[in-house]
């Protein structure tokens, strides 16, 4: 199961996986990165615990893929957080 993250400007939709369990029998999740082009999809996709990229393709750029680690650095206790509630939750009440 993948769930939303974000989007950026450029296209680029960030989401993340469910707890799996990897090849060394450890929790793992996988956080995606995908941009729509002409010809298909540019996409990057990182392993938590050890933040190695293990799928890529495309043309995203060696700046733009240092931002994703980044990214993937900082936020690794909350896509751990929300991968075990199923996503993430945004409660919101509409009044009249």
């Amino acid at each position: 199961m993948l769930y939303p993250f974000c989007k950026y400007e450029d296209e680029t939709e960030v989401s993340f996986s469910d707890i799996k369990i990897n090849d060394k029998n450890e929790e793992c999740i996988y956080i995606h990165f995908e941009r729509p082009t002409e010809n298909g999809f540019d996409c990057i996709r990182f392993e938590l615990p050890s933040y190695k990229i293990v799928y890529t393709e495309g043309n995203y750029s060696k700046e733009e893929i240092s931002l994703f680690k980044k990214i993937v650095e900082q936020g690794a206790p909350y896509f751990y957080k929300w991968s075990r509630e199923g996503g993430i939750k945004i409660e919101f009440q509409i009044t009249t």
